[in-house]
Parts: C-alpha cells; structure tokens; sequence
C-alpha cells in the first residue's frame, strides 16, 4: 500500500486502521523478513499542552528507518509539513550492527489543528516508521489545549476560632487543563507544611490549622496555578480570640472600721488569660464583701485620788491611783501622769526649828535657787520675743489705711432710708497684707509685699468690682510665676485659664472659674479686719498631681487649689466644685481629701461622720458639693464603692470634623466625668482639632462591676459608606474610667466614603457598660451643612467675671444681711430662729454644724449664696424670711430690682 500523500510509493504489510487506540510502539514484521532490522524508535512524541497560541512541535525519531510519517487523528500529516532529516546511524551496540539508516521527523501542530475536533475526541499523534524488514508505530501523543478558568468552585470563608480550637479552610480551585496545583499564603507569606507541624494541606486543599495560635490570626489566600494562569481566591480573615479566666482570689482585705463592724473584700480579675481579640468576659463577680467586726481600743483611765497618808517624820505625805477605771485593753492607749502624789505637810509629829546653823543655811540655799529660776525665766521670755519678732517678719506693717476705705455705697432698698447700705470706715486698726511664706516657715527671709500710703480699694458703688482680671495678662502670669517659686505651688499650673485670684480684705468676695462650676466664697468677715489676702484659686489636671488611691477609690471631682495655705482666717469659705458620683448612704464611702504642704495627702473628711466642731464640713448635693474650710489648701473628694451598685456618671459626647476634605470621616465619642471642668477641656480641645458636636450629650451610670466600656457602630449603609473597622467593637478597660485621672478618653470610627459627593449620614452608635447600663445615639445629619448641635455646648457657658470682691460679690445685701443675723440667731420659743430657716431650705440635716458655729444664721445665708450664685432667686429667700414671723419681717421683703 502507498500512503494517499507522501513521496515514494513503498511496498509494506498492512497495520491496524486509522483511529486504532494504541499506546505503546508496535511492530509490523515483513513474512521472511529478519525481524532484528525493523525500526526501532529512538524518540516518540509524548503528550504536550498548547498554551494560548503557540504552537507545539512534535519529535519522533527511527534506527533502522527508510521512511517516517506523522498520522494525526487517523489522517496523514502531509509530506509538506514534516521536516525530516537523515542521517547514519555509528553505534555498534545494536544487534543488527552500525551503520545503518537513521531518520529524525519533526512537525508542528497548531490551535487550529486540535479546536477542528474539540469536543469529538481527543487529539492525537502517531509515527509509523518503514524500514526492509516492515513497520513499527509509536506511541499515541495527545495534544490538549491548556487553559485555567478564573472563578475558584469554593472560596474560603472568614471565621473566629477559640484557642486551640481546629480551623479547616476549604479551597476548591477553578477548573483547568492541566489541573491546578494550590497553594496557601498566610500575611502574603507562602504556608510551608513541612516547615509547621501544625498545618497541613489535604487532597482536597483544604487547610487545616490542628490547634490554633494566636499568631494563626492572618489573613489567609488560597492559590491555583498551571501552565497558563494563576488565580488567587479572596481572602478569609481568621480571628483566634481567647476567653477570659479568673484568676484566683486575692486575701482578705483589712476591716473597713477599725472599731466596731465594717466590711471586709477580697477581689479578682478577668486575667487568667485576659479576653483577647473579642473573647467573652469572664462570667460571675470579680469582688466578694463581706461583714466584719473589729473589737474597740479602749484607753486607760485613771481611778479617783486615794485619800492623803498621815503626815511622816520626814513632813510628807502621799496618795495614790490606778489605772483601772478603765484599764486598757484590746491596745488602747495606757493612762498619762504619775499614780503616786507627794507633798510636804506639818503635824505634831514633824519637829520643826529653825534655829540651827544647818537650817540658815537650807533657807540661804533655796533663796538663791529660787533667784537663778527668776533669771533664767526672764532669759527665755527675751528670747521667745526676739522669735516671735523674727516669725513676725512676714507680716508687712503698713499704714495704707491711714485715710480709710472710701464709703462702700450700695443702692438702698428703701427709699426713706438712703444710708441703709453704708459701711463707714474702720480706722481703729493697723491694717496688713498677708504676703509672706506659703507654707511653714521656711529658713531665710521672706519677701514683703510694701504697700504705700492711699486708699487700697476704690470706692464700692451698686456695679461688680474685679481685681487683677481686668489687668493684662503678663500681671496674671508674673502672679503664677511668684507662686511657683514657693516649694508648695511647684505644680500650679503655668498658664491662667483655669486660674483666678484677687484680693480681698474684711467685706469678703467670690473668686470663679468660668464654665467648670469651681467657686469660693469669702464670707463677711471671714478675713480679719485690717488685714487684706491675695487669694487665688485654681484647677489642676489629674496627671499634673499625684493623688493615690488605694483599693476601689476613685476620684469624683476635679483636684482644685486655693489659697495660700496658712492664712488666718476667723470663718469658714465656702469651695464649691462638681462631683460625678451617684450619692448614696448604701454604696459609697465619700472622703474628701486634702494636700499638705510636705505634698503628702490625708483625709480629713469623711462624709456622713462629720464632727460639728470639725474644721472642715460638706453638703453633698445630686452633682456638687460645698466644702466649708477654715484651712485653705488643694481638696479632692474621692469615692470608695461599698457594693456593686455604686456608680459614676459618665457624659457621652460625639464630635466629627466641621469640614471633611477626604474620603475619611472620623466620629470621636468621648466619655467623661459630669462635670462642668472636664466638659469644659474636651470643648477647647475639639475647637483646636476642628471638631463639632454632631449629638445631644447622654449620660451613662457606669457601675463598680469590673466591667469594660464597650463601643460599636452599626446600620451603616454600605452604598454610601464604609467602616474601617475590623472588629466589631471597641472597648475602654474599667480601670482606666474607674481610676478617674486619665483625660479625654475617647474611641474613634472611622468612615469612608464611597464617592466624594456622599454627604448624608445615617447610623447607629452603641456605648454601654458589660452587664450594665448603655445609651444609643441615632445619627442622621448631612456632613457638610448640618450645625444644629454646635450651640448645645455654648447654651451652657457661664458668664461673670472670675473675681468680684465686697457687696457686688453677693445676692444678699450687706446691711439686709446682718439684720437677718441679729434677728434670727437669738433662740425664740416660738421657733421663729435660725432653726426654722434651715428647715424652709432644706436644710435641717446640718443643724449641729450650724450650731456649732458663732452665728447659725451666717453659715445658712453662706451656703445659699454659694448655691445660688448668680442666679438665684432672692424674693424666695425673702419669703422665707418673712415667713418666721418676727417683727421686722417686713424689712426683709426686698425684690431683685431693690438689690
């Protein structure tokens, strides 16, 4: 048979017909012929891919060979296409010798060629070689076209796992020609079984994580790949998150009373592991408490005088006592002083002369003792003078009053009576100015302020007065810089925003800073007449000053300095400053805390224990409370919860940018202390930043449960925005709001927006407290125009000036005011007193405090004025007044207008 198309026409045997699946070379002997010279196959073609559009080329190679032809799916590949080349064959181990015909056929096979039959069979390549002896066929090569499809039949899926829980991630890869290989990136960073134990990839190629880690938190990418292509799958988060553990419990604290029952707590914390990436909070309470009781010191004291002895020989008697009445015990104090008296005494049995030489010389003796202890007496009182004139020093004489104050004219409230509210001159005493050391005395001298002759204060009309406040602000710091150089006042702060002073002198007056609730009030009198004070009064940021607190205190109120410490003063001022505690009897132990000048801090207060004749007193009201001090000094009132139930009251505050330049919109929610000071700081901090208020301020209780803060946003449309949040919320630790001293804590969300033109924003901000009590803001507003909250915070801005001194800085007109003293302080049986107008105030829990004091009235009409002050309501105070009936109630019936 000849072949339809090659070249010379050859005699040979017939072989299997085209299409005939065979794999492997077949021979084809000639009858007779020597079977030792048939072809034999030196290269066969084998099984190739096309790759886009390239080409493949197929090889065969034939010993001994006169003739080779490529058959392609059953057809012969024409003479033209095959590139042939001949040669002779040199080897000598064949068996048939050397020497013999060689030839080498090569063709190309296109894209073309295989998409003809694509999707019939597969295509595929043959050779048949000739020789004398007969045919023999190669091996069948395939040619596939290659290719890899772009979608992955399953991707891997995000998700959050336990510690040391299995994670399995499935990856299906698209389909192709030849079958993907995958692999597995973790961060970008191939995955190496071989190289991690704890992974390994299955036949499926999934990846499986045996035991989780907390560095198996990635980002992990499945990856396919051939000859043609590589696909890479979306990437799946996975999250390993750790559940909190207790840890154990702490010992016992110490009994809260140290006489009598109290309670006792020992606590633990959510630590053993802490919750990491999102794991649950430890369940159950982390604080025990529990009742207690301490047996009381009691003192010694000593039993009555036994009765004197009989008088000796020697002229002495005695007596005794003990310490019995009662004996110490249970560590109380022993009894102080001797338990045995002995005196000289004369009765008939002690002789006495007076006649010998032995006695002149006893008298002689005593005589001259008694002399050099007259002496010595008058040595120490020359001394303790020149001391005392020494100590003295600090204290600057001065005759500035010699012409008196200007009479202090205040609009009277009668017409028939215009001198009602003049106050004369007080020229029977020297007045000074207290300008010397701070704080006890110090070795050196002290400056001294001199002061020259003239009227100190200019005369008083029915306007406010200030002092120093209205002078430039370099006289303002160059007081602050004088202060900073006593060793007390290190820490004052520089500059004077949140600081005022003035001075003050007799009539009293008020010192404020503005919009953070923080005034003192200088009473009448309360300043020794003829001495004049320059009083500041200033608030301190918490990490400036260095409070400790011990156990579950926590700081309620800003630390606020005033004074100078150590000036003499003959009534209680009265400090006024905010709190952020919930007050209640049954959960909280409120202690107010003071400053020594050495810097250490002590309490002197504890509120509900209070000692009528105490120096220092507080009325607790819902969000203030008023100090009465006759000490000056820096105060802080710092709570201790006694049950879970205790809370603080925190001011949520959401701010965003006025103008949003960006793709990025950031929405800051701060949570504060309610107070006045602290909203007054992150206001001036948001103007610095460019921010605005975009909600009404909330008010959440967070309660002594060792709980977390928590925040999240949520209903955000993914149309307009996107969150650039990776988890699904944020968290503020307790202890960082408990502790109170940490400013301007806040979280931030950050937004993005999907087109520069998206201005409208609708979402959902959560903040609540684990367990406990939350808030929800609706935010609805447009970015770019809406400026309806911004004024929300200057509705609350106080007016005033910082310092007014005399009449101007009360309600209460001076005269009217100590009308009302004179009239009601004298007890009355008709209970018309002081009394009944504590109770028409509401003020009767402190009537042993009022007492206590010189003049009941005064501290009455004190607390009302600093509670009242500016706005108070005087035709009330005057109702009441004029309801106790006494017979000039009449005069105390005054209008606003009249004052």
């Amino acid at each position: 048979l000849c072949p339809a198309q090659p070249g010379p026409c050859l005699t040979f045997p017939l072989y299997p017909a085209a299409g005939a699946q065979q794999s492997a070379t077949v021979a084809n002997p000639v009858p007779g012929a020597n079977p030792d010279l048939l072809p034999h196959f030196l290269v066969e073609p084998e099984d190739v891919y096309i790759v886009k559009n390239k080409p493949v080329l197929l090889v065969c190679k034939a010993v001994p060979a006169t003739q080779i032809f490529f058959k392609c799916n059953g057809e012969w590949v024409r003479q033209v296409d095959h590139v042939i080349e001949r040669s002779t064959d040199g080897s000598s181990g064949w068996p048939w010798g050397s020497g013999l015909p060689t030839m080498e056929v090569r063709i190309n096979v296109s894209r073309q060629q295989v998409e003809k039959v694509f999707g019939l069979e597969e295509y595929w390549c043959q050779c048949v070689a000739w020789s004398s002896s007969g045919t023999t066929k190669s091996q069948k090569a395939y040619i596939r076209i290659a290719y890899l499809r772009k979608n992955f039949e399953q991707e891997p899926l995000a998700k959050e796992v336990s510690l040391e829980q299995g994670i399995v991630l499935p990856c299906r890869p698209p389909e192709g020609i030849p079958p993907a290989e995958v692999e597995w990136l973790r961060n970008e960073d191939l995955v190496d079984p071989s190289l991690d134990p704890n992974v390994y990839i299955t036949r499926e190629h999934s990846l499986v994580v045996r035991q989780a880690r907390l560095a198996d938190t990635a980002n992990y990418t499945c990856v396919a790949k051939n000859i043609v292509a590589r696909r890479r799958s979306a990437s799946a988060a996975v999250i390993v998150y750790v559940n909190g553990g207790w840890s154990t419990w702490t010992e016992w604290s110490v009994c809260s009373a140290s006489c009598g029952r109290g309670w006792q707590k020992r606590s633990r914390s959510c630590t053993n592991p802490a919750p990491l990436n999102g794991g649950a909070f430890c369940e159950g309470q982390n604080v025990q408490k529990t009742a207690c009781a301490t047996l009381c010191p009691v003192d010694g004291s000593w039993s009555p005088w036994s009765k004197w002895s009989a008088c000796g020989l020697d002229c002495t008697h005695w007596r005794s006592r003990e310490c019995s009445d009662p004996a110490p015990h249970n560590g109380g104090e022993e009894c102080q002083g001797a338990d045995l008296d002995t005196r000289n005494c004369t009765t008939d049995l002690c002789v006495h002369t007076a006649s010998g030489p032995e006695d002149v010389a006893l008298y002689v003796g005593l005589i001259a003792v008694a002399v050099c202890l007259v002496l010595l007496l008058l040595v120490l009182i020359l001394v303790y003078c020149r001391k005392k004139e020494g100590l003295d020093s600090d204290v600057a004489d001065s005759s500035i009053l010699t012409s008196g104050f200007q009479p202090v004219s205040i609009k009277p409230s009668k017409a028939d009576n215009p001198h009602l509210l003049t106050i004369q001159p007080d020229l029977s005493t020297t007045t000074t100015t207290y300008q010397g050391s701070l704080c006890p005395r110090q070795d050196g001298p002290s400056p001294k302020f001199q002061l020259t002759n003239g009227h100190l204060l200019s005369p008083l009309g029915g306007g406010r007065h200030t002092l120093h406040h209205s002078s430039p602000t370099s006289e303002a710091e160059e007081f602050v810089s004088r202060l900073s150089t006593q060793n007390y006042f290190r820490s004052l702060p520089r500059g004077t925003s949140n600081m005022t002073y003035g001075t003050f002198n007799f009539l009293g007056g008020r010192l404020m800073i503005p919009n953070t609730g923080i005034s003192l009030l200088i009473p009448p009198d309360a300043i020794p007449r003829g001495k004049i004070y320059e009083i500041y009064l200033t608030l301190h940021k918490p990490e400036d000053v260095r409070l400790p607190l011990a156990g579950c205190q926590t700081l309620l109120s800003p630390i606020v300095s005033c004074g100078p410490p150590g000036v003499l003063l003959t009534r209680p001022v009265i400090l006024a400053m905010d709190h952020c505690g919930e007050p209640s009897p049954d959960s909280w132990s409120l202690r107010l805390k003071k400053q020594s000048c050495e810097g250490s801090w002590e309490d002197v207060l504890h509120l509900g224990e209070e000692a009528p004749s105490h120096l220092y007193y507080c009325q607790l009201e819902a969000s203030a409370c008023y100090v009465f001090t006759e000490q000056l000094g820096r105060f802080a009132l710092v709570g201790e919860a006694l049950s879970v139930a205790a809370a603080k009251r925190l001011k949520l505050l959401l701010f965003a940018p006025v103008a949003c330049t960006s793709l990025e919109y950031n929405i800051r929610v701060y949570c504060l202390h309610d107070t006045h000071d602290a909203l007054k700081e992150v206001v001036q901090l948001e103007k610095q930043l460019g921010g605005q208020l975009i909600q009404e301020p909330r008010v959440l209780h967070f309660k002594d449960s060792y709980h977390n803060l928590r925040l999240s946003i949520h209903d955000v449309p993914s149309s307009l925005w996107q969150s650039k949040l990776l988890v699904s919320y944020q968290e503020i630790p307790f202890y960082h709001i408990w502790n109170g001293t940490q400013q301007y804590l806040h979280c931030t969300f950050t937004l993005e927006r999907v087109s520069p033109s998206t201005s409208d924003l609708a979402c959902k901000l959560w903040v609540w407290q684990v367990e406990g009590d939350g808030q929800s803001f609706n935010i609805n507003f447009n970015i770019t125009k809406d400026t309806r909250f911004a004024e929300l915070l200057a509705l609350e801005s106080e007016g005033g000036v910082p310092a007014l001194v005399g009449p101007s800085a009360f309600k209460i007109p001076f005269l009217i005011r100590q009308k009302i003293i004179s009239s009601l302080d004298p007890p009355c049986n008709r209970g018309a007193d002081w009394r009944t107008l504590a109770q028409k105030l509401h003020l009767d829990s402190h009537l042993s405090f009022f007492a206590s004091k010189p003049s009941p009235t005064a501290m009455i009409l004190n607390l009302w004025e600093a509670r009242h002050f500016p706005n108070g309501n005087l035709s009330q105070l005057a109702a009441a007044v004029a309801g106790l009936g006494q017979p000039d109630a009449g005069l105390f019936t005054v209008s606003e207008a009249e004052c």
